[in-house]
């Protein structure tokens, strides 16, 4: 069953220290921070959402908005700490993609 994508959501990218790396993109680029803390952070260049992860929180990924998930993902759908339900899938290379839904 084809997924439907509503839009991009963000891109994360896995850092080896979430405040150095807020720092250095904040430095070099135009950046509207969302969110920060410790284990995650969450920032803006013009209209693309980049999320920073620590390889033991998140892969690094591609995430798109959904409205809904298909009914073969229902059973491995998860709940961010803002209330967002996901489901991580790979691609046919091994690439990751979140499906994200918001409430």
């Amino acid at each position: 069953m084809k997924k439907e994508i509503v839009s991009l959501d963000h891109i994360a990218l896995n850092v080896n220290s979430i405040k150095e790396s807020v720092e250095w993109y904040n430095n070099n680029f135009e950046i509207k921070i969302i969110y920060e803390e410790d284990s995650w952070a969450l920032f803006s260049i013009g209209e693309t959402k980049i999320a920073l992860t620590l390889k033991k929180e998140h892969p690094p990924h591609i995430g798109f908005l959904v409205d809904s998930f298909p009914n073969d993902l229902k059973s491995n759908i998860k709940t961010h700490r803002d209330n967002t339900e996901y489901v991580y899938i790979s691609d046919n290379s091994g690439n990751i993609l979140e499906l994200i839904k918001r409430k």
